[in-house]
C-alpha cells in the first residue's frame, strides 16, 4: 500500500452483524490458529446493539490522501456508497462496563482489530484515540479493555497510548 493513503472511518450499523463476527473470528483465529469459534456469534448476538457502537476502518481513496494516522468521518449515506469499493482493513467495537470498586460506568473495548498488512501504520492507534473521544464526549472518566497476555503487540500498544493494568484475570483448568 502507498504510504500516502489515508484511512477513513465510519459507523457500523445492525446490517454488520455478521461481518461483525467474521472480524471477531479473525481476531481469535490469529492468536489461537485451529481453534474455530462459532461461538463468538453468540456473543455478538448478546451485546451488539445501538448501545454498543461498530466503526470500520477502510483505506481511503488516493484522491481524499489524509495523513495516514488520520480517520476521518463518513456519514451513513457515503457509508452504503463506498461499502461495495473499498476494503475494511479495521474494526473498533465499544461496549459499556461498571467499574467494580468504584461503580462509575466508563466505556470498554470490546474489540480493536487491524489487517496484518496495514499493521504499524496508525490504523490501531488511531482507532483507539476515535474510542478515547467517543467515551469523553459520553461523560465516562475512563476506558477499559481486556487483551490477552501473549498478545504482546497489542500490550505495547496499549502501554504506548498509557494504558496501565489494573486487575489480573487468572484462570485454572478444572479437568
Amino acid at each position: 500500500m502507498d504510504a500516502q493513503l489515508g484511512y477513513i472511518l465510519h459507523r457500523g450499523t445492525s446490517l454488520d452483524r455478521a461481518l461483525l463476527v467474521k472480524f471477531m473470528q479473525r481476531t481469535y483465529e490469529e492468536l489461537y490458529p485451529g481453534e474455530t469459534f462459532a461461538h463468538l456469534a453468540q456473543t455478538v448476538d448478546q451485546y451488539f446493539s445501538s448501545e454498543t457502537p461498530l466503526w470500520w476502518a477502510e483505506v481511503a481513496p488516493a484522491e481524499s490522501s489524509p495523513a495516514p494516522s488520520h480517520l476521518n468521518q463518513l456519514s451513513s449515506s457515503e457509508t452504503r456508497q463506498r461499502s461495495n469499493s473499498t476494503a475494511l482493513i479495521g474494526c473498533l467495537w465499544l461496549g459499556i462496563a461498571v467499574d467494580q470498586v468504584t461503580g462509575h460506568r466508563y466505556s470498554h473495548i470490546f474489540l480493536l482489530y487491524v489487517a496484518p498488512a496495514y499493521r504499524r501504520r496508525g490504523v490501531g492507534s488511531a482507532l483507539m484515540h476515535h474510542a478515547e473521544a467517543w467515551a469523553k464526549a459520553r461523560g465516562d472518566q475512563q476506558i477499559g479493555l481486556q487483551v490477552f497476555q501473549h498478545n504482546q503487540p497489542a500490550l505495547q500498544l496499549y502501554e504506548k497510548l498509557g494504558y496501565r493494568p489494573q486487575s489480573v484475570w487468572m484462570v485454572k483448568p478444572i479437568l
